[in-house]
């Protein structure tokens, strides 16, 4: 009989340690929204990772930049990038400002970036940022600077393979003799 009475005890602290967890958590979560609000800090992204927050940080110490995006139908946005960031760092950005506001608009939609990066390429005064490996700074592209999307069809030579090459490569290695 005593045990039981124990194990009733026990059943009721850890309800009543998960009801104060819950209780703290929505509170956590709402004081975090109310925070996400703010107009100050209106760059924060609504579910930032410490990599959003650190460069952020960063660009309040001088130590990053803000590169505007203008998009072919005119509307443009702006992504937050250390200094050193190349021009896949850039990319990068894009897809992830890019897709997070199509979510927030539209809900669910895939973006196809490898057909956008295939058929544009991002430009900036009049020179193309085709190297992913490039250092944007190479580039003049400095805080408050803006990139723009221009059409852009790779050159054969530039791909990697075409599908004929890799079809070739991948049937010779079934070829027993």
């Amino acid at each position: 009989m005593e045990s039981s009475t124990k194990k009733r005890e026990e059943n009721t602290g850890d309800y009543e340690y998960d009801r104060d967890f819950k209780v703290k958590k929505a509170r956590l979560n709402s004081t975090l929204a109310a925070l996400l609000d703010d107009p100050v800090l209106a760059d924060v992204p609504k579910d930032p990772t410490l990599s959003d927050v650190d460069t952020l940080i960063s660009l309040e110490l001088g130590s990053a930049m803000r590169v505007s995006v203008l998009k072919l139908d005119g509307n443009s946005f702006d992504v937050a990038l250390v200094n050193s960031a190349t021009v896949k760092d850039l990319k990068l950005a894009i897809e992830k400002k890019v897709n997070a506001m199509e979510q927030s608009h539209m809900g669910h939609r895939h973006i196809s970036w490898k057909h956008v990066w295939a058929n544009y390429c991002l430009s900036c005064n009049k020179e193309k940022l085709l190297d992913d490996h490039s250092v944007l700074q190479d580039f003049g592209i400095r805080n408050n600077s803006q990139v723009h999307f221009i059409p852009y069809v790779m050159s054969k030579g530039f791909q990697r393979h075409s599908k004929r090459r890799k079809h070739r490569f991948f049937h010779g290695l079934n070829k027993r003799g």
